[in-house]
Protein backbone atom coordinates (compact mmCIF):
# COMPACT_ATOMS: atom_id res chain seq x y z
CA UNK A 1 0.00 0.00 0.00
CA UNK A 2 1.29 3.68 -1.02
CA UNK A 3 0.45 4.76 2.36
CA UNK A 4 0.35 3.68 6.19
CA UNK A 5 -3.25 5.55 6.06
CA UNK A 6 -6.17 3.33 5.26
CA UNK A 7 -8.09 6.42 3.91
CA UNK A 8 -5.63 7.22 1.65
CA UNK A 9 -5.21 3.49 0.02
CA UNK A 10 -4.71 3.38 -3.53
CA UNK A 11 -8.16 3.35 -5.80
CA UNK A 12 -8.93 0.40 -8.46
CA UNK A 13 -12.21 1.12 -10.34
CA UNK A 14 -13.70 -1.71 -12.35
CA UNK A 15 -15.81 -0.15 -15.16
CA UNK A 16 -14.55 3.36 -16.97
CA UNK A 17 -18.24 5.23 -17.98
CA UNK A 18 -19.10 8.07 -17.29
CA UNK A 19 -19.35 7.90 -13.30
CA UNK A 20 -16.11 5.12 -13.01
CA UNK A 21 -14.03 6.94 -15.68
CA UNK A 22 -14.96 10.55 -13.93
CA UNK A 23 -14.28 8.84 -10.37
CA UNK A 24 -10.60 7.95 -12.05
CA UNK A 25 -10.24 11.68 -13.08
CA UNK A 26 -11.38 13.15 -9.96
CA UNK A 27 -9.02 11.04 -7.50
CA UNK A 28 -6.03 11.20 -9.53
CA UNK A 29 -6.43 14.73 -9.81
CA UNK A 30 -6.50 15.10 -5.84
CA UNK A 31 -3.20 13.14 -5.76
CA UNK A 32 -4.49 10.01 -5.26
CA UNK A 33 -2.96 6.43 -6.74
CA UNK A 34 -5.84 5.29 -9.33
CA UNK A 35 -5.82 2.82 -11.74
CA UNK A 36 -8.85 1.05 -13.85
CA UNK A 37 -9.97 -1.51 -15.98
CA UNK A 38 -12.32 -1.31 -19.01
CA UNK A 39 -13.30 -4.40 -20.94
CA UNK A 40 -13.85 -2.19 -24.36
CA UNK A 41 -10.21 -1.20 -26.16
CA UNK A 42 -10.91 2.33 -27.13
CA UNK A 43 -12.30 2.96 -24.19
CA UNK A 44 -8.80 2.22 -22.19
CA UNK A 45 -7.30 3.66 -24.94
CA UNK A 46 -8.84 7.23 -24.56
CA UNK A 47 -7.98 6.90 -20.68
CA UNK A 48 -4.76 6.27 -21.43
CA UNK A 49 -4.00 8.76 -24.02
CA UNK A 50 -5.90 11.55 -21.09
CA UNK A 51 -2.98 10.52 -19.14
CA UNK A 52 -4.74 7.81 -16.85
CA UNK A 53 -4.03 4.32 -15.61
CA UNK A 54 -6.35 1.99 -17.35
CA UNK A 55 -6.02 -1.55 -18.73
CA UNK A 56 -8.12 -4.41 -20.47
CA UNK A 57 -6.55 -6.80 -18.59
CA UNK A 58 -9.23 -7.89 -15.70
CA UNK A 59 -6.82 -10.55 -13.85
CA UNK A 60 -3.68 -7.95 -13.71
CA UNK A 61 -5.71 -5.50 -13.15
CA UNK A 62 -7.11 -7.21 -9.70
CA UNK A 63 -3.79 -8.53 -9.23
CA UNK A 64 -2.30 -5.52 -9.04
CA UNK A 65 -5.27 -4.15 -6.63
CA UNK A 66 -4.46 -7.09 -4.10
CA UNK A 67 -0.44 -6.34 -4.46
CA UNK A 68 -1.40 -2.65 -3.40
CA UNK A 69 -3.99 -3.61 -1.12
CA UNK A 70 -6.25 -1.05 -3.07
CA UNK A 71 -9.97 0.10 -2.86
CA UNK A 72 -12.02 -1.93 -5.83
CA UNK A 73 -14.69 0.13 -7.09
CA UNK A 74 -17.46 -1.74 -8.91
CA UNK A 75 -18.58 1.09 -11.69
CA UNK A 76 -19.97 -1.45 -14.21
CA UNK A 77 -23.62 -1.50 -14.97
CA UNK A 78 -25.46 -3.97 -12.16
CA UNK A 79 -26.26 -6.22 -15.11
CA UNK A 80 -22.76 -7.13 -15.59
CA UNK A 81 -21.47 -7.75 -11.93
CA UNK A 82 -22.55 -11.31 -12.13
CA UNK A 83 -19.59 -11.44 -14.61
CA UNK A 84 -16.93 -9.37 -12.99
CA UNK A 85 -17.24 -10.45 -9.19
CA UNK A 86 -15.81 -13.99 -9.27
CA UNK A 87 -12.61 -12.46 -10.39
CA UNK A 88 -12.79 -10.02 -7.50
CA UNK A 89 -12.99 -13.54 -5.85
CA UNK A 90 -10.20 -15.57 -7.31
CA UNK A 91 -8.20 -12.69 -7.70
CA UNK A 92 -8.43 -9.85 -4.68
CA UNK A 93 -10.29 -11.07 -2.67
CA UNK A 94 -9.50 -9.37 0.54
CA UNK A 95 -9.59 -5.69 -0.43
CA UNK A 96 -12.25 -3.78 0.22
CA UNK A 97 -15.37 -3.44 -2.06
CA UNK A 98 -17.31 -0.17 -3.17
CA UNK A 99 -19.66 0.79 -5.70
CA UNK A 100 -21.34 3.41 -7.35
CA UNK A 101 -24.18 1.33 -9.09
CA UNK A 102 -27.54 3.48 -8.51
CA UNK A 103 -29.17 0.44 -6.44
CA UNK A 104 -27.98 -0.83 -2.93
CA UNK A 105 -30.38 -4.13 -2.42
CA UNK A 106 -29.50 -5.60 -5.66
CA UNK A 107 -25.88 -4.96 -5.41
CA UNK A 108 -25.64 -5.85 -1.54
CA UNK A 109 -27.14 -9.49 -2.73
CA UNK A 110 -25.01 -10.25 -5.33
CA UNK A 111 -21.83 -10.01 -3.65
CA UNK A 112 -23.42 -11.80 -0.62
CA UNK A 113 -24.21 -14.31 -3.50
CA UNK A 114 -20.57 -14.43 -4.96
CA UNK A 115 -18.21 -13.23 -2.17
CA UNK A 116 -19.61 -14.22 0.88
CA UNK A 117 -16.31 -12.85 2.82
CA UNK A 118 -16.43 -9.57 1.14
CA UNK A 119 -15.65 -6.35 3.11
CA UNK A 120 -18.43 -4.01 1.58
CA UNK A 121 -19.30 -0.66 1.73
CA UNK A 122 -21.80 0.35 -0.97
CA UNK A 123 -22.21 3.79 -2.65
CA UNK A 124 -23.97 5.77 -5.04
CA UNK A 125 -23.04 8.90 -5.91
CA UNK A 126 -26.26 11.38 -7.43
CA UNK A 127 -24.28 12.87 -10.19
CA UNK A 128 -24.39 11.99 -13.98
CA UNK A 129 -25.67 13.64 -17.11
CA UNK A 130 -27.20 12.06 -19.94
CA UNK A 131 -24.36 11.18 -21.79
CA UNK A 132 -22.22 8.49 -21.33
CA UNK A 133 -18.97 6.57 -22.24
CA UNK A 134 -15.03 7.94 -21.31
CA UNK A 135 -15.90 10.86 -23.73
CA UNK A 136 -18.64 12.07 -21.11
CA UNK A 137 -16.08 11.65 -17.97
CA UNK A 138 -15.42 14.89 -15.67
CA UNK A 139 -12.99 15.22 -12.94
CA UNK A 140 -15.63 17.61 -11.06
CA UNK A 141 -18.40 15.76 -12.09
CA UNK A 142 -18.87 15.04 -8.17
CA UNK A 143 -18.25 18.58 -6.95
CA UNK A 144 -21.00 19.47 -3.96
CA UNK A 145 -23.02 16.30 -5.06
CA UNK A 146 -24.29 14.11 -1.95
CA UNK A 147 -22.55 10.48 -2.06
CA UNK A 148 -24.50 8.23 -0.69
CA UNK A 149 -22.93 5.28 1.85
CA UNK A 150 -24.50 2.11 2.99
CA UNK A 151 -24.32 2.85 6.99
CA UNK A 152 -25.77 -0.63 8.88
CA UNK A 153 -25.26 -1.41 12.66
CA UNK A 154 -22.60 -3.93 11.71
CA UNK A 155 -20.87 -1.52 9.31
CA UNK A 156 -16.65 -1.75 10.08
CA UNK A 157 -15.98 1.70 11.23
CA UNK A 158 -12.17 1.88 9.82
CA UNK A 159 -13.68 0.58 6.24
CA UNK A 160 -16.36 2.96 6.02
CA UNK A 161 -14.22 6.28 6.89
CA UNK A 162 -11.86 5.08 3.92
CA UNK A 163 -14.53 5.24 1.44
CA UNK A 164 -15.96 8.72 2.93
CA UNK A 165 -12.47 9.43 2.28
CA UNK A 166 -12.73 8.78 -1.57
CA UNK A 167 -15.96 10.24 -1.70
CA UNK A 168 -15.21 13.41 0.32
CA UNK A 169 -11.65 13.65 -1.97
CA UNK A 170 -13.90 13.24 -5.50
CA UNK A 171 -15.30 16.72 -4.21
CA UNK A 172 -18.92 15.04 -3.01
CA UNK A 173 -20.30 15.31 0.37
CA UNK A 174 -21.88 11.98 2.13
CA UNK A 175 -24.70 10.91 3.16
CA UNK A 176 -25.08 7.47 5.59
CA UNK A 177 -28.06 5.60 5.15
CA UNK A 178 -29.66 1.98 4.85
CA UNK A 179 -29.55 0.11 1.67
CA UNK A 180 -33.95 -0.04 1.71
CA UNK A 181 -34.02 3.52 2.46
CA UNK A 182 -31.93 4.65 -0.35
CA UNK A 183 -33.35 2.16 -2.59
CA UNK A 184 -36.70 4.32 -2.02
CA UNK A 185 -35.44 7.14 -2.39
CA UNK A 186 -34.07 6.96 -5.54
CA UNK A 187 -36.68 5.37 -6.85
CA UNK A 188 -38.68 8.52 -6.06
CA UNK A 189 -35.95 11.05 -7.04
CA UNK A 190 -34.17 9.32 -9.85
CA UNK A 191 -35.62 6.23 -11.08
CA UNK A 192 -39.09 7.28 -11.80
CA UNK A 193 -38.15 10.70 -13.83
CA UNK A 194 -36.48 8.98 -16.26
CA UNK A 195 -40.04 6.76 -16.79
CA UNK A 196 -41.76 9.62 -16.57
CA UNK A 197 -39.41 11.74 -19.12
CA UNK A 198 -39.89 9.21 -21.51
CA UNK A 199 -43.34 9.24 -21.61
CA UNK A 200 -43.11 12.52 -21.54
CA UNK A 201 -40.87 12.23 -24.83
CA UNK A 202 -43.26 9.84 -26.57
CA UNK A 203 -46.70 11.95 -25.80
CA UNK A 204 -44.55 15.36 -26.86
CA UNK A 205 -43.55 14.04 -30.23
CA UNK A 206 -47.34 13.00 -31.21
CA UNK A 207 -48.25 12.64 -34.67
CA UNK A 208 -46.26 14.96 -36.36
CA UNK A 209 -43.12 17.24 -35.55
CA UNK A 210 -45.29 20.46 -34.88
CA UNK A 211 -44.79 19.73 -30.87
CA UNK A 212 -41.52 19.14 -31.20
CA UNK A 213 -40.60 22.35 -33.25
CA UNK A 214 -42.64 23.98 -30.25
CA UNK A 215 -40.90 22.51 -27.71
CA UNK A 216 -38.97 24.63 -25.24
CA UNK A 217 -37.52 24.41 -21.78
CA UNK A 218 -39.90 22.68 -20.28
CA UNK A 219 -39.68 19.72 -22.53
CA UNK A 220 -36.39 20.03 -22.96
CA UNK A 221 -35.64 19.66 -19.06
CA UNK A 222 -38.63 17.62 -18.27
CA UNK A 223 -37.12 14.68 -20.70
CA UNK A 224 -33.44 15.47 -20.77
CA UNK A 225 -32.96 11.93 -18.70
CA UNK A 226 -34.64 10.04 -21.35
CA UNK A 227 -31.52 11.00 -23.76
CA UNK A 228 -29.43 8.65 -21.63
CA UNK A 229 -28.66 5.35 -23.47
CA UNK A 230 -31.61 2.95 -23.17
CA UNK A 231 -29.76 -0.28 -22.29
CA UNK A 232 -27.99 2.03 -18.96
CA UNK A 233 -31.79 3.54 -18.07
CA UNK A 234 -33.30 -0.44 -18.31
CA UNK A 235 -30.52 -1.54 -16.50
CA UNK A 236 -30.94 0.76 -13.43
CA UNK A 237 -34.51 0.84 -13.51
CA UNK A 238 -35.08 -2.86 -13.68
CA UNK A 239 -32.46 -3.48 -10.66
CA UNK A 240 -34.80 -1.44 -8.49
CA UNK A 241 -38.42 -3.02 -9.79
CA UNK A 242 -39.91 -3.27 -6.69
CA UNK A 243 -39.42 -0.03 -5.03
CA UNK A 244 -40.08 1.75 -8.77
CA UNK A 245 -43.28 -0.25 -8.69
CA UNK A 246 -44.42 1.43 -5.42
CA UNK A 247 -43.57 5.12 -6.69
CA UNK A 248 -45.11 4.29 -10.33
CA UNK A 249 -48.30 3.33 -8.71
CA UNK A 250 -48.33 6.36 -6.37
CA UNK A 251 -47.69 8.48 -9.37
CA UNK A 252 -50.09 6.75 -11.73
CA UNK A 253 -52.69 7.14 -8.94
CA UNK A 254 -52.23 11.09 -8.99
CA UNK A 255 -52.50 11.31 -12.19
CA UNK A 256 -55.67 9.37 -12.62
CA UNK A 257 -57.19 11.83 -9.45
CA UNK A 258 -55.58 14.85 -11.55
CA UNK A 259 -57.71 13.47 -14.91
CA UNK A 260 -60.82 13.07 -13.36
CA UNK A 261 -60.84 15.79 -11.31
CA UNK A 262 -59.96 17.89 -14.85
CA UNK A 263 -62.88 15.92 -16.47
CA UNK A 264 -65.45 16.40 -13.88
CA UNK A 265 -65.01 19.74 -12.49
CA UNK A 266 -62.50 21.21 -14.78
CA UNK A 267 -59.71 21.62 -12.51
CA UNK A 268 -56.14 19.83 -11.57
CA UNK A 269 -55.72 22.26 -8.47
CA UNK A 270 -54.87 19.77 -5.68
CA UNK A 271 -51.73 18.22 -7.83
CA UNK A 272 -50.70 21.95 -8.73
CA UNK A 273 -50.55 22.71 -5.67
CA UNK A 274 -49.20 19.79 -4.05
CA UNK A 275 -46.44 19.61 -6.41
CA UNK A 276 -45.56 23.18 -6.26
CA UNK A 277 -44.99 22.55 -2.40
CA UNK A 278 -42.61 19.79 -2.29
CA UNK A 279 -40.90 21.55 -5.50
CA UNK A 280 -40.34 24.72 -3.01
CA UNK A 281 -39.44 22.28 -0.32
CA UNK A 282 -36.82 20.58 -2.69
CA UNK A 283 -35.35 23.99 -3.54
CA UNK A 284 -35.13 24.94 0.03
CA UNK A 285 -33.20 21.82 0.76
CA UNK A 286 -30.99 21.97 -2.26
CA UNK A 287 -30.26 25.25 -2.08
CA UNK A 288 -29.57 25.76 1.13
CA UNK A 289 -25.47 24.86 2.73
CA UNK A 290 -26.40 21.97 4.20
CA UNK A 291 -25.57 21.27 7.80
CA UNK A 292 -23.17 18.64 9.05
CA UNK A 293 -23.18 15.73 11.08
CA UNK A 294 -22.52 16.30 14.83
CA UNK A 295 -21.70 14.81 17.70
CA UNK A 296 -21.05 11.19 16.21
CA UNK A 297 -17.58 9.82 16.23
CA UNK A 298 -17.48 6.89 14.07
CA UNK A 299 -16.97 3.46 15.64
CA UNK A 300 -18.75 5.02 18.85
CA UNK A 301 -21.69 2.71 19.79
CA UNK A 302 -24.25 3.73 17.95
CA UNK A 303 -22.60 5.41 15.57
CA UNK A 304 -23.96 3.93 12.40
CA UNK A 305 -27.46 4.83 13.42
CA UNK A 306 -26.85 8.33 14.74
CA UNK A 307 -25.61 9.09 11.21
CA UNK A 308 -28.18 7.84 9.55
CA UNK A 309 -31.56 9.59 11.85
CA UNK A 310 -29.24 13.06 11.00
CA UNK A 311 -29.31 12.34 7.28
CA UNK A 312 -32.92 11.76 7.64
CA UNK A 313 -32.56 15.58 8.26
CA UNK A 314 -30.92 16.09 5.48
CA UNK A 315 -27.15 16.75 7.19
CA UNK A 316 -24.38 15.57 5.47
CA UNK A 317 -21.04 13.74 6.53
CA UNK A 318 -17.98 16.44 5.73
CA UNK A 319 -15.02 13.99 7.36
Amino acid sequence: MSSDDPTRAPVCILGLGLIGGSLLRATTAKGRKAFGYNRSAPTVAAAVASGHDASTDLEATLRRAAELGAVIVLATPVTALRAVLPAVVEYAPDNLLTDVVSVKEPVTRLIAEHHSRARYIGGHPMAGTSESGWDATDSTLFDGAMWMLTTDDDTDASDWLTIAAIALDSGAQVVPAAADAHDRAVAAISHLPHLTANATAVVGAGESDLALSLAAGSFRDGTRVAGTAPELQRAMLEANSTALLNVLSETIDRLIQARDELRDNGTVEVLVDDGHRARKAYEHIATDTRQPITGVTVGAPGWAQELRRQAHQARVWQG
